[in-house]
C-alpha cells in the first residue's frame, strides 16, 4: 500500500487545472509584454513567454484531470 500511496502523491503534482492555469497565465504575460511601449526587453522576450506558454499548454492539456 506505501507505493501506491506514494505513487498517487507524485501523481498529484500532475494534475491538470493548476498547470493550465500558469500555463495561460504565462500566455497572457507575454500579451501584456508585448503591447507595452515602455521597455525594450520586455518587448524582446515577449514572444519566447507566449511561445512557452503554448507549449506548456499543449503538454499539460495531456495530463490527467
Amino acid at each position: 500500500m506505501a507505493a501506491g500511496a506514494t505513487e498517487q502523491g507524485g501523481r498529484r503534482i500532475f494534475r491538470r487545472g493548476p498547470w493550465e492555469l500558469l500555463a495561460t497565465v504565462l500566455i497572457g504575460l507575454g500579451v501584456v509584454m508585448l503591447m507595452q511601449p515602455f521597455a525594450m526587453a520586455l518587448f524582446t522576450y515577449s514572444f519566447i513567454t507566449i511561445l512557452t506558454g503554448t507549449v506548456m499548454f499543449i503538454i499539460v492539456s495531456h495530463f490527467p484531470e
